[in-house]
């Protein structure tokens, strides 16, 4: 692969990384942990509680995050599967690292259930009704090529439009 993980950097819509669908990881190789790690260092400096690889440049299927900004409560997900949500849904205010200065009202499941890879190649099942079940599901779009400009409400699109114009410049 030979990627350079120091020289990693958040991305700003209208990268066209942000709208391609990721690749799987094959293996938790030594560089896939360095770029998890630096993943969750930008995160931290942003600072954010979560960042999914289309956002540094990269088209892997991973992301990490962390609801407390709490180091030892970072978490990465690699080959993420979103096993079960709920059905109760709410809305609340979501931003995103790569359209600064935007947010909007986004409709999501209360609560999921996620299956992933650890950054030390093991698996492992989690579950939350709670902030981290947004941020989880607000990563795992990325991986789709899913911004929250695309669940955003006509109001919210009225709203934030100079800002996504002044992005798009």
């Amino acid at each position: 692969m030979s990627i350079e993980p120091e020289k990693l950097a958040i991305v700003l819509y209208p990268d066209p990384v942000l709208r391609q669908v990721t690749k799987p990881v094959e293996h938790v190789t030594p560089e896939i942990q360095c770029i998890c790690r630096r993943m969750l260092e930008l995160m931290h400096q942003a600072p954010g509680v979560g960042l999914a690889a289309p956002q540094v440049g990269l088209l892997l299927r991973l992301f990490v995050a962390n609801a407390s900004g709490e180091p030892e409560q970072d978490m990465v997900f690699i080959n993420p599967v979103i096993t079960a949500d709920g059905k109760v849904t709410e809305d609340l205010d979501e931003g995103c690292l790569s359209l600064p200065d935007i947010t909007a009202s986004i409709r999501r499941p209360q609560a999921v259930t996620i299956e992933a890879t650890d950054i030390n190649g093991e698996r492992f099942r989690v579950s939350s009704d709670d902030l981290p079940a947004r941020i989880w599901q607000h990563e795992y779009d990325h991986l789709d090529g899913i911004l929250i400009i695309d669940k955003m409400s006509p109001i919210d699109k009225i709203a934030n439009r100079k800002v996504i114009k002044e992005l798009e410049a």
